[in-house]
């Protein structure tokens, strides 16, 4: 079967690995009808260093069963599932918790001979707790905004729930990527009554607006802050929700933030420590976030996504083909698209 696989910073092809196939009796094996390219595969194809050995990479999914082992239930052949980007079993301590990132016997997709995402066909370990049947035809016009739910839309979502983003809740996200607008529909969601979207490309914002932020602020650092303290009589917001992960952008959540208020952090952070420092603490700021155990979340999101009230989808701005996937890193890494569909 044909699959993405990265040898190097700026090098991803598309070449035959080995078929998809069941190893454990835990395991399913899925056609993959969508995938898509995240943010965070930006960062291995900005810096990997060059190797004869390439990675699989790829860990947004959604497709239709097609195999499933002797000890799977509840999954049959035919069924159209969604995938979200960490495996687990849904039935450990953690997993009982919510926090199936730490699941006890889970793990990562395209590690550890796991199938990536971004291919024909996926190995899907412990499937029974990982995947999540949708109840649409494998043509739905739907499919876009339920490929979200593997990823993009629970981690705006987790941003938005940590940060306790409520009713009466002024809301500050940084990041106009495809996880911020989703973290700004995640707050609108869930009632905010103010959201300010901190992002400079127009047509993201745009549609940020169209998710429900009330203002836009353009500008970046000292300006920016000084931009959204204005708009709030001086205080800054209640929450703020970093989906960058750059130290700039965590620096800029710190000096928005009200008093007493709660930054939540969901992009994976490129910096070697938070510059959380005496002032942040005089100020009784809450430092939550992390990485999204997207599997908790995707009962509570998926009807609405079923009856037409929210559509994140809207985030994927380009569609390219299982063979075009490297143009569609070239796209993202160069702004020139927000998210990238993959249809194989």
């Amino acid at each position: 079967m044909r699959a993405t696989v990265i040898y190097g910073a700026g090098d991803v092809r598309v070449e035959n690995v080995p078929d998809a196939a069941l190893r454990e009796p835990t395991d399913a094996v899925v056609r993959v009808l969508r995938s898509c390219i995240c943010g965070s595969d930006l960062w291995p194809y900005s810096s990997r260093p060059a190797s004869d050995h390439p990675d699989r990479i790829g860990h947004e999914f959604l497709g239709v069963v097609e195999e499933t082992g002797s000890a799977v239930s509840g999954l049959r052949k035919g069924d159209v599932v969604v995938a979200p980007f960490v495996w687990a079993d849904n039935t450990c301590d953690f997993c009982r918790e919510g926090l199936q990132t730490s699941c006890r016997h889970g793990g990562s997709w395209g590690r550890n001979g796991v199938d990536g995402g971004q291919g024909e066909a996926v190995r899907v370990p412990q499937a029974q707790g990982t995947l999540v049947k949708l109840p649409v035809a494998a043509d739905s016009a739907l499919l876009p905004s339920l490929l979200t739910l593997s990823d993009v839309f629970p981690t705006g979502h987790h941003c938005a729930v940590t940060a306790g983003v409520g009713p009466r809740t002024t809301v500050t996200v940084i990041g106009d990527g495809a996880v911020g607008l989703s973290a700004v529909l995640a707050a609108k969601r869930l009632g905010a009554e103010r959201i300010i979207l901190m992002g400079r490309h127009k047509d993201r914002t745009d549609l940020g607006r169209e998710f429900g932020a009330t203002d836009v602020v353009a500008a970046r650092g000292e300006e920016g802050i000084a931009a959204v303290r204005e708009l709030t009589g001086g205080d800054g917001t209640h929450t703020v929700l970093e989906c960058v992960g750059l130290e700039d952008a965590i620096t800029t959540a710190f000096g928005v933030v009200r008093n007493g208020g709660t930054v939540s952090r969901v992009g994976a952070p490129q910096y070697p420590a938070v510059p959380a420092g005496f002032g942040v603490f005089l100020r009784n700021i809450t430092l939550t976030g992390g990485v999204a155990p997207a599997r908790a979340y995707i009962e509570e999101l998926l009807p609405e996504i079923l009856d037409g009230r929210i559509q994140p989808g809207k985030v994927f701005d380009r569609t390219v083909s299982l063979a075009d996937v490297p143009s569609g890193y070239q796209a993202m890494a160069g702004r020139e698209a927000l998210k990238v569909i993959i249809e194989s």
